[in-house]
């Protein structure tokens, strides 16, 4: 069945497949494997991964499952989910900038932080931020505007944009000192340390790796500008009384409803920089990923920009008009879900989908293979935002994971889907997007699914 066949229910029109990696053949050795996912894990997986239920192979000593059933997840991720732990690579890739922030921790610490935590992530809480956003998106449109017609590099502005609400809505101050340092400190992360090694696979978790001396000075450097922030953030104080203006204030004023129990000074430190680095860098993904697509797509952006000129001012009441803007989001995370890797170890044996788990064995669950399964949706590798919207019913909560599911669902889904959605209408409002760059871009995996390069857009005000 052809794509204007399957979705002639909305539009007759052929919808956009847009360009993605080669699969590997399915001949590919493990070392190759193990090779290639240093450039990108994406590029490691053949056509079966997206046909069939469960494929068992080896990693290194032990059995690796990669599980595509919604039933399998939904076992893994929240039936038993406290026999599944992040693997050695996970932990030592991302340990040194996170610390034992609420991504990394396990067990009774991560209990208590997911629930001090909780209260400043609600919608009412997250709707307190919202002038934030709005004021740093309406800053980088009066910006962008001094570029339109020229050659504009969306991702560099994205990031850029996305930096400064987390600085925002952080600390209650904007990121101008700050953020090319802050930047500077991601991208030598990205580009080095976050790349695991051989020795980082095979090693167990306890052993260091050479790499992991370079990521422990890394993070002695990383620790002290975070808490260089949170000094300057406390110097600029809060009246006695006032309600909290931010997310530092939400936080430090946070206690386990169970234990009444704060977070230590360095426990805040790795949650801030949790929050910081997770929330700018996934949504600049999102939203660079959402106008490449619009760019492609000129027929869906004229339906954003149209439902955009009904932008009144006031976030909060303009998130119930961006229906199709969100799905617009939505469908780009399926796409290009920004994690789009979950791997877990067995702490003890299991049993999934019917095959037995030994301690040790390794379970993969991957959003970019489970969000284009030929089994679980339509016409998978094409955009099409209708898919999100009434009257087509809604995807499996275990077989869409752009924030994850279960207990360990990203606790700022809300915060990201909220800033994504009214900053790429109030964007599309203004202008009218198109790509200067012709050759195919690329999506990697390696920490998070980002392009192969930063190719160049030529924005004119509507």
């Amino acid at each position: 069945m052809s794509i204007a066949e399957t979705w002639d229910i909305r539009s007759p029109r052929r919808r956009l497949v847009p360009p993605s990696p080669p699969r590997a053949p399915e001949s590919m050795t493990a070392l190759q494997r193990m090779a290639k996912m240093r450039e990108s894990a994406i590029g490691t997986w053949g056509q079966r991964a997206y046909e069939e239920d469960v494929l068992r192979g080896r990693f290194l000593f032990n059995s690796s499952f990669i599980l595509n059933t919604p039933d399998a997840i939904r076992h893994v991720l929240v039936d038993n989910y406290e026999n599944y732990s992040r693997t050695p690579t996970g932990f030592r890739v991302l340990r040194p900038m996170l610390g034992e922030g609420l991504l990394i921790a396990e067990g009774r610490p991560w209990k208590h932080q997911r629930r001090t935590l909780a209260p400043a992530f609600t919608p009412r809480a997250v709707a307190t931020l919202i002038p934030h956003m709005v004021a740093v998106t309406d800053e980088t449109v009066a910006n962008l505007r001094r570029v339109s017609n020229e050659p504009v590099d969306l991702r560099e502005k994205m990031q850029r944009m996305t930096l400064e609400i987390a600085g925002r809505t952080m600390f209650s101050f904007g990121m101008e000192r700050h953020g090319a340092t802050l930047r500077d400190f991601v991208m030598e992360y990205g580009d080095t340390l976050a790349r695991p090694h051989f020795l980082d696979l095979v090693l167990p978790r306890d052993w260091p790796s050479p790499r992991d001396f370079a990521r422990a000075r890394f993070r002695k450097r990383w620790t002290r500008f975070v808490g260089m922030l949170m000094a300057e953030r406390r110097a600029a104080g809060k009246a006695e009384g006032a309600p909290a203006r931010d997310l530092f204030d939400l936080m430090g004023a946070a206690r386990d409803p169970e234990t009444g129990d704060a977070f230590s000074e360095t426990q805040l430190g790795d949650e801030v920089a949790t929050m910081i680095l997770a929330g700018h860098e996934t949504t600049a993904t999102a939203l660079f990923w959402s106008l490449y697509l619009l760019a492609l797509d000129p027929v869906v952006q004229e339906q954003v920009a149209s439902e955009a000129r009904q932008l009144s001012g006031n976030g909060e009441a303009d998130l119930e008009r961006l229906k199709f803007t969100r799905a617009v989001i939505d469908e780009t995370m399926r796409l290009y879900p920004p994690a789009f890797l979950i791997a877990r170890s067995a702490l003890g044996a299991d049993e999934v989908a019917g095959l037995p788990i030994a301690k040790r064995d390794v379970i993969l669950i991957s959003p970019w293979l489970l969000h284009r399964h030929e089994k679980l949706w339509r016409d998978p590798n094409a955009f099409v935002p209708e898919r999100f919207l009434a009257p087509e019913p809604p995807p499996d909560r275990f077989a869409y994971l752009p924030f994850g599911v279960g207990p360990r669902v990203c606790i700022g889904a809300h915060f990201a889907l909220v800033e994504a959605t009214l900053a790429l209408a109030r964007i599309i409002a203004a202008f009218h997007v198109t790509l200067v760059d012709r050759e195919p871009i690329m999506p990697t995996g390696v920490v998070t699914t980002q392009p192969d390069r930063s190719p160049m857009f030529q924005i004119s005000p509507r």
